[in-house]
């Protein structure tokens, strides 16, 4: 029982340790937080969700076909252009530049949407 409270001690004695290094360096806790931002759309019953999406510049967009037929993801500009996804396959893109990018399945062109990037 001893040797458990002694343990419990030292363990909170170094948080607080930590606690005190993290609240006098801010930065610190931000650069922990900080990793590459990322979104998702799903792809399902012939629709992109969301259909709209804004983002910031550095993000990488992943696309999932939850659809039980292929589909493909497909910049207007040609930028990105997956290949045909079966169900539960994923294409990734990662947009460095700000702008407006309009997208669509070319198997089946109804389905489109739009990614604003800032």
């Amino acid at each position: 029982m001893k040797n458990t409270r002694w343990m419990l001690g030292a363990v909170l004695t170094v948080l607080t340790a930590f606690a005190g290094i993290v609240s006098t360096q801010p930065g610190l806790a931000a650069k922990a937080a900080d990793g590459p931002a990322s979104a998702q759309i799903k792809i399902d019953n012939f629709t992109f969700g969301p259909t709209n999406l804004t983002v910031s510049s550095g993000t990488t967009v992943t696309w999932i076909n939850n659809d039980d037929v292929p589909h493909t993801v497909v910049s207007d500009d040609k930028v990105f252009r997956s290949k045909a996804l079966d169900t539960d396959d994923k294409f990734s893109y990662t947009f460095t530049k700000p702008g407006t990018y309009n997208y669509f399945c070319s198997v089946h062109p109804k389905m489109t949407a739009k990614i604003v990037v800032k």
